[in-house]
C-alpha cells in the first residue's frame, strides 16, 4: 500500500495547543463500522455508549519528564537530551540535538553541573548512550527534566501544573513513556467510577511509548515501515479478563492504539490472550485480523503515521478518512490535546 493513501490535509489551527478546560469536556466522534456512519457526542457521554459487561483496557504507563537541557562541560554548547529508555538505572538511551556535537566521552552538565551525564556510546540518527555520574537517572529527570510535548505543540511544557497534570492520565503508574497514551487523557476518576457503576470492567496493562510510535512513515510503501520495539506488560489478570470476555461474547474496548497493539501482540496461535512481559514491535496494517479488540477509543492521528494506519486497519481506510474530513469540517481539535473517537 502506498503511504500517500494515508494522507489528509489539516489546517494548522485544528491542532490543539492546550488541553480542554475539563478532561471529559472534549468532543467524541462515535464511528459505527457496520453502518459506516458517525455521530457527534461529548466524551462525558461515554458511559451511556458502553454496555454492561464491556471489558475496557487502559495503558497505565506514566510519561517521564524526559527532556533535559545540558551543556558540554566545561562551558560548551547547549544540547537538548531526550531520555528514551533505560538500560540500567544509571545508563540510558537518549536522543541528542544537535547530535553532531556529542561525541563519545563528552560530559554533559545539567543545571550548572548539579548532575552530569557521560556519553559512552554512539547510535544512529542522533541516538546516544549516556551514563549518569550523579546517581539513578529517573530521580534526576523528575527534578531537572520537563515533559517532552510533541513537536506539533508549538511550545515547551509549562513549568506549572497544567502540562504536568494534563499530559498524564489520572491512572498513570509505572514511569517509562516519552509520550502520553493520549486516548486516556480524557478520563476523570469520576467518569471511571461511573463506568464501573454501570457494569463496565476496567483493567490496565502497560506499554511504554517510545518516540518511534509517533514518527511519520518515511517509506513509500506502508509495508516497508518498521516500528522500534517498546516494552510492554500484559498481566495475568488482564489476559484472563480478556479471555473471559471473549468466551462470554462481551466486547473488549482498547483505550488507545498502544493498548490495542499490546493486546494483539499477546495473542497465541489458538486465539487466546497470554500474559506478556517484554518487547512489542507489532506493526498493524490493513489486512490484520484483530483477534482481541472489538472497539477502539483513540485520538485523531497524524497523516502518514503508523497510528493512522492501525486505525484504518481496524475500521477501513475510506471510512476513517471520511470521518476525519467530517471532524475537520466540524471543528474538532486534533492530536495529543485534541478530541477523541470511539470506533465500534
Amino acid at each position: 500500500m502506498n503511504v500517500a493513501d494515508f494522507d489528509y490535509a489539516l489546517p494548522p489551527e485544528a491542532i490543539a495547543q492546550e488541553p480542554a478546560e475539563r478532561r471529559d469536556g472534549s468532543r467524541l466522534l462515535v464511528v459505527d463500522r457496520g453502518r459506516r456512519t458517525w455521530t457527534d457526542r461529548r466524551f462525558a457521554d461515554l458511559p451511556g455508549l458502553l454496555r454492561p459487561g464491556d471489558c475496557l483496557v487502559l495503558n497505565d504507563s506514566r510519561v517521564v519528564p524526559a527532556r533535559v537541557t545540558a551543556r558540554q562541560s566545561p562551558g560548551g554548547a547547549e544540547i537538548e537530551l531526550l531520555f528514551v529508555s533505560a538500560r540500567t538505572p544509571t545508563r540510558w538511551d537518549v536522543l541528542a540535538r544537535p547530535a553532531r556535537r556529542v561525541r563519545t566521552g563528552a560530559r554533559l552538565a545539567v543545571a550548572g553541573g548539579a548532575c552530569v551525564f557521560r556519553v559512552v556510546e554512539l547510535g544512529e540518527a542522533g541516538s546516544r548512550v549516556v551514563e549518569s555520574e550523579s546517581g539513578d537517572v529517573l530521580p534526576l529527570l523528575e527534578h531537572y527534566g520537563s515533559l517532552p510535548l510533541p513537536p506539533y505543540i508549538a511550545r515547551y511544557a509549562t513549568p506549572g501544573v497544567i502540562d504536568r497534570e494534563r499530559y498524564q492520565t489520572v491512572y498513570a503508574e509505572p514511569p517509562g513513556s516519552v509520550a502520553a497514551p493520549t486516548a486516556g487523557l480524557h478520563f476523570t476518576r469520576a467518569l471511571l467510577d461511573e463506568l464501573r457503576a454501570r457494569g463496565v470492567e476496567i483493567h490496565a496493562l502497560t506499554l511504554h511509548v517510545g518516540p518511534a510510535t509517533f514518527r511519520p512513515i518515511r517509506a513509500a510503501r506502508v509495508e516497508d515501515h518498521r516500528l522500534a520495539p517498546e516494552q510492554a506488560r500484559v498481566p495475568v489478570v488482564v489476559a484472563d479478563a480478556a479471555n473471559r470476555a471473549r468466551a462470554a461474547g462481551r466486547r473488549i474496548l482498547a483505550v488507545g492504539t498502544t493498548t490495542a497493539r499490546a493486546l494483539e501482540a499477546a495473542v497465541d496461535g489458538a486465539g487466546r490472550v497470554r500474559p506478556l512481559d517484554g518487547a512489542v514491535g507489532l506493526y498493524i496494517t490493513p489486512g490484520h485480523r484483530f483477534a482481541v479488540v472489538d472497539a477502539l477509543l483513540t485520538n485523531f492521528h497524524l497523516p502518514r503515521s503508523s497510528l493512522l494506519v492501525l486505525v484504518a486497519a481496524f475500521a477501513g481506510r475510506d471510512l476513517i478518512l471520511d470521518a476525519y474530513r467530517h471532524a475537520i469540517a466540524a471543528g474538532y481539535r486534533f492530536y495529543s490535546y485534541g478530541d477523541a473517537m470511539l470506533i465500534a
